[in-house]
């Protein structure tokens, strides 16, 4: 496969940005790449995927490649990501209230691993900064909002947070996420089981369908599920998604396990891990996940997806579309277009 001329542009660029602390070099690359944007530059760090639309959530997709949240946080660089050829991205996590995150360091790069450790804590500027932002966006590419509670709000409360989110970006999003798995929130990953999981979901599919009679508009939501859910937990997760007309899976979020050849330095860090060494992982929760819901609801993928072997697997064990970011970080935009020609040859 021929590369590029932006792949040895993006390598000139991230080996000094490497040489940063990680969370500093993440807002230098954005504010380089919205610059880049604004002088029409930014598509040049790629070609756009080759075209493999698809019809899923009621959206069409013109490709099967998408940014997963977590990069662009607060919604201020989408035309910039959109230029450099994603079929969808997806923003957040965002809560009601704006929220400093968690101490810093909180994020940590280990370059040969190819792998991330964050405990950002869902730092963002709320809800209502997003939504600004999404409003003034240009391109029309698919957007997702990803959404979550607040630290401070107890886990019983947690319903008015994402209600509260749903409520403010339902007219700019084409999809929300519910982000019941971030291993960072305190009392959030308890929201994706038994009594919590159903209450959840049953207020925001009665929200959904309020908005839908007053609109005409239908708000997709997909829920993001953790990628160490055990195997016993997994089939009544799924069923009662599926039984509460939950439109998306994804699978999944950061681990919070440790593969015993992880570099000791990065695996003493609390938070959750992503990039390679989640592929395994991330596959499997896949196939898991794929086996409960067969063909009754869509699954998109994320997690170690850092090449085109990645994402034919990833898609052989079940899912309908793909979502990058660790990989990106590592591999650069080229990774956009030799997912979207992998998948699309295999």
């Amino acid at each position: 496969m021929k590369s590029h001329p932006g792949t040895a542009v993006y390598r000139l660029l991230a080996n000094p940005l490497f040489a940063l602390p990680a969370e500093a070099s993440h807002d230098i690359a954005l504010g380089a790449l919205a610059a880049l944007h604004r002088c029409g530059l930014a598509g040049r760090l790629a070609a756009p995927p080759p075209a493999d639309p698809v019809s899923l959530m009621g959206l069409d997709f013109p490709h099967r490649i998408g940014l997963a949240a977590g990069l662009d946080k607060n919604g201020d660089h989408i035309d910039a990501l959109a230029a450099l050829g994603f079929a969808f991205v997806e923003i957040g996590t965002l809560t009601p209230l704006p929220q400093p995150g968690n101490a810093r360091p909180r994020l940590f790069r280990a370059r040969r691993a190819r792998c991330i450790v964050n405990r950002m804590g869902f730092n963002n500027h709320g809800i209502a900064h997003a939504v600004e932002r999404a409003r003034r966006r240009r391109s029309r590419l698919i957007l997702g909002v990803n959404i979550g509670k607040n630290r401070d709000t107890p886990a019983e409360n947690a319903a008015a947070d994402y209600l509260e989110c749903l409520r403010q970006c339902r007219e700019v999003a084409d999809y929300v996420t519910i982000n019941v798995s971030s291993p960072n929130t305190p009392g959030l990953r308890g929201l994706q089981f038994g009594g919590e999981l159903a209450r959840l979901l049953e207020a925001l599919k009665k929200a959904q369908r309020a908005h839908q009679s007053e609109s005409g508009k239908y708000l997709p939501m997909a829920w993001k599920l953790a990628p160490d859910l055990g195997e016993a937990e997994i089939p009544p997760i799924c069923a009662a998604l599926l039984d509460g007309g939950a439109d998306c899976i994804i699978a999944g979020n950061t681990t919070v396990t440790r593969p015993p050849d992880l570099p000791e330095w990065i695996a003493k860090e609390s938070g959750g891990l992503s990039g390679a060494p989640l592929s395994g992982l991330a596959r499997s929760a896949m196939r898991a996940i794929k086996a409960e819901t067969g063909d009754r609801i869509p699954l998109i993928g994320v997690g170690g997806i850092m090449g085109g072997e990645d994402g034919r697997a990833m898609l052989a064990a079940g899912a309908d579309l793909l979502q990058v970011y660790s990989g990106l970080i590592f591999r650069g935009p080229g990774l956009i277009r030799e997912l979207g020609e992998a998948i699309r040859d295999a």
